[in-house]
């Protein structure tokens, strides 16, 4: 039992991959994404409520989400009208999760991913929001504003470890409590 959340994050990387085959026009890669979208939100429902909560899962569930959302990322963009303004601000999040990594190997000796508040609002968001983006860019560019405070937050949490005090992230060798 202990293992399902790991099975199920697991198949999210096979789900991605399967991304990767499908017309994104064609409703097999919107009913994949939709399936990749609910393992999401499942393996961390199901690892609290079977007690089975493991850095392993919480690292693979990350992992799982960096790949989701690439795959995405491969077949959508091609396609879609995305204006330099938004380009730019994505980079920007981009450097400054980018910096949060280098923070968190000089601050926890390893890589950190928080799954605060602002990151699970954020991917939930980005996940609702992408099927839109055929039709009008507003729900991306809101989610780009919370994902810069969520990216923010996130340097601040990990900063916040340097001091030992306990900051709501998990980080290789030690755990934090909310």
């Amino acid at each position: 039992m202990k293992l399902i959340p790991n099975i199920i994050t697991t198949l999210r990387f096979l789900g991605a991959a399967c991304l990767l085959l499908c017309n994104p026009a064609g409703v097999a890669f919107w009913v994949i994404y939709g399936l990749c979208g609910l393992s999401d939100m499942l393996d961390g429902y199901l690892a609290r409520k079977l007690h089975a909560e493991s850095k392993t899962g919480f690292v693979l569930d990350s992992i799982a989400d960096i790949c989701f959302i690439a795959c995405c990322a491969i077949r959508l963009l091609p396609i879609i009208y995305i204006p330099s303004w938004l380009w730019i601000w994505a980079g920007v999040i981009v450097v400054i999760k980018l910096f949060n990594q280098v923070l968190a190997l000089i601050v926890c000796k390893g890589f950190c991913f928080p799954h605060t508040t602002a990151n699970k609002l954020t991917g939930l968001l980005l996940f609702l929001s992408v099927p839109t983006v055929f039709w009008s860019i507003v729900p991306i560019a809101i989610v780009a504003g919370i994902a810069t405070f969520a990216a923010i937050q996130e340097g601040l949490f990990i900063s916040r470890c340097r001091s030992g005090r306990r900051c709501g992230i998990e980080c290789p060798g030690r755990r934090f409590h909310l």
